[in-house]
């Protein structure tokens, strides 16, 4: 079974202490994705306020899909609606897709969302405005951010400024690339002044569950032709069973026919 390992050609470097709320990233994705705000494919992870007064801080970050090397999200569907490309873009279609939100459970990122209030539901993720970059142009969230906390570019240019930076300022950074190993990597990268799950991010293994998920969904076909085979041989092993008993029952009453005939005699 494939294994979808290779190195994504674009990455994302988001640094939460550039971060200001703005939200200026949200609003860009909602026009160039032509969808309402509720609907936006990026969402604010925060710490909240911490500390002491008067020294109050609160850090907040950007967060959209993470593009996962191995997705869990494309090896759960069993529709081929999330694919990921040679480029590292795990892409959605909506014309496939059959709502089954597997992809929902899957993702350890709790990225894809579900419109739920719409009459005909579609799943809601970044795709890394793949039509944008067809263009030449960086996506609408990085071409957006005015503080330069949404960075984009090549992914290995992006992991190694992120290293540089945690290197040259090691009491300003958590000393952690977030997503550099995360789920078995991805190409959006993380660095941050607090500890991840502060700001709410979830924790995720070094290993993509991805290959367990393709035993199932790829199998498929195969698990179902074995089940039919198996299903049909216990069928006709029952069928073969009640044929032979109702002829011992029917050999039966006719002896026993036979027998009250000759008394009757």
């Amino acid at each position: 079974m494939a294994e979808h390992s290779k190195s994504p050609r674009y990455g994302f470097l988001i640094d939460a202490s550039l971060c200001i709320d703005c939200r200026s990233c949200m609003v860009a994705c909602s026009v160039e994705n032509k969808v309402s705000m509720d609907s936006t494919r990026i969402w604010i992870k925060e710490t909240g306020i911490t500390g002491n007064y008067p020294d109050l801080k609160r850090f907040t970050a950007p967060y959209h899909c993470m593009h996962c090397k191995d997705p869990s999200c494309v090896s759960a569907c069993t529709v081929s609606a999330l694919t990921r490309t040679d480029d590292g873009i795990v892409a959605y279609n909506k014309d496939i897709c059959i709502g089954c939100r597997y992809c929902m459970y899957a993702c350890p990122f709790e990225v894809p969302n579900y419109e739920w209030d719409e009459r005909f539901p579609l799943v809601v993720k970044c795709d890394m405005c793949f039509s944008r970059l067809e263009e030449g142009q960086q996506p609408a969230c990085a071409a957006t951010c005015p503080t330069n906390a949404i960075r984009f570019g090549r992914y290995e240019t992006m992991l190694a400024e992120a290293h540089r930076l945690i290197t040259e300022h090691p009491d300003k950074y958590v000393q952690h690339v977030y997503g550099e190993t995360e789920n078995g990597g991805t190409a959006t990268l993380y660095i941050s002044p607090v500890p991840f799950e502060e700001l709410g991010f979830p924790e995720a293994g070094t290993t993509s569950p991805a290959y367990s998920n393709r035993l199932v969904t790829e199998g498929t076909p195969m698990v179902a032709g074995a089940m039919l085979v198996g299903l049909s041989g216990t069928y006709l092993t029952i069928k073969h069973l009640k044929e032979e008993a109702a002829k011992e029952r029917q050999e039966a009453e006719q002896t026993k026919a036979s027998h009250t005939e000759e008394d009757g005699k």
